[in-house]
């Protein structure tokens, strides 16, 4: 058990580093936002920005994360010919720490709620590991406000990850990620910097709870879905393939016709350094969303 647990402790501290790494990328084509501000939904007050004109395209970002942490490498590409909205959710960035307990089908809820806000009536979104539960949640509540889906390194359901990394997730504490680069980000835009612990301590909660869309649910979306995952992101592939078949994938191409969603593997890839391959990632969501 003990050596369970250390294991546990081992990866908690491996993702906490990657994810720092991850947390200082070049921003090279940084771009400002055409507006930012909050919307008032369902009790609290979600933070977003705008970029661009076009279809819109709503991002979704994963766990502790923040826009810029996230999005910043894919937004000055994506805003040439989209209209990118991106959503820092519930605590995160600029959002304000509420004690409303966080769930995917309220993060969901507060994703239509912000589009009700923007008067958009439907659009593309694209969502990164929690960002991406939260995703499919929202395909299931509000179909008819989604076009197509785009899901990076994510999973439905808690038993999508492999068994190490639920382990490690259970195992999360909150001074793991005192003095680090998230902190910081957290410090620059935080609205309340003293939120910081308490932020911590209901996203460690919230991790602690399993989820499951279902697997009917996720049957029943008519919207197409693009699916990328790195290779050793840490998802059970077996599921994933399970999810694929779900959406009408898994088939003969030569032999039936060619499924709406899609699958996109890309190699020598974990969670976090995925999400880093920029180029990758554009000419996925550029021949997709097209």
């Amino acid at each position: 058990m003990n050596s369970i647990f250390n294991s546990c402790r081992i990866l908690t501290s491996a993702l906490v580093i990657v994810m720092i790494l991850a947390s200082s990328p070049s921003y090279a084509q940084k771009v400002k936002p055409s507006k930012t501000g909050y919307a008032p939904v369902n009790g609290i007050q979600v933070y977003y920005e705008t970029y661009g004109d076009g279809k819109p395209l709503i991002l979704l970002h994963g766990a502790f994360y923040t826009i810029e942490m996230n999005w910043s490498e894919l937004i000055p590409a994506l805003s040439k010919t989209r209209k990118v909205i991106a959503i820092e959710m519930q605590g995160h960035g600029h959002s304000p720490f509420s004690t409303r307990a966080l769930s995917i089908t309220s993060l969901a809820s507060d994703v239509e709620k912000v589009m009700d806000y923007l008067k958009i009536d439907s659009a593309d979104v694209a969502g990164y590991s929690m960002g991406g539960s939260v995703a499919y949640q929202f395909a299931v509540q509000s179909p008819k406000r989604l076009r197509k889906l785009v899901i990076i390194s994510s999973t439905y359901k808690s038993e999508g990850w492999l068994p190490i990394v639920n382990g490690a997730f259970k195992d999360f504490k909150p001074d793991f990620f005192d003095n680090t680069p998230l902190k910081t980000g957290y410090d620059a835009v935080a609205p309340d910097k003293t939120k910081w612990r308490n932020f911590l301590e209901q996203m460690i909660a919230f991790a602690d709870v399993p989820f499951n869309v279902g697997d009917s649910n996720i049957a029943k979306i008519t919207s197409p879905v693009l699916i990328i995952s790195g290779d050793n992101d840490g998802l059970d592939k077996n599921e994933l393939m399970k999810t694929y078949a779900l959406l009408g994938g898994g088939i003969s191409g030569d032999l039936e016709p060619m499924p709406k969603s899609q699958l996109a593997i890309v190699p020598a890839q974990g969670h976090v350094s995925v999400m880093m391959q920029t180029t990758t990632i554009l000419n996925y969501l550029n021949d997709f969303l097209k």
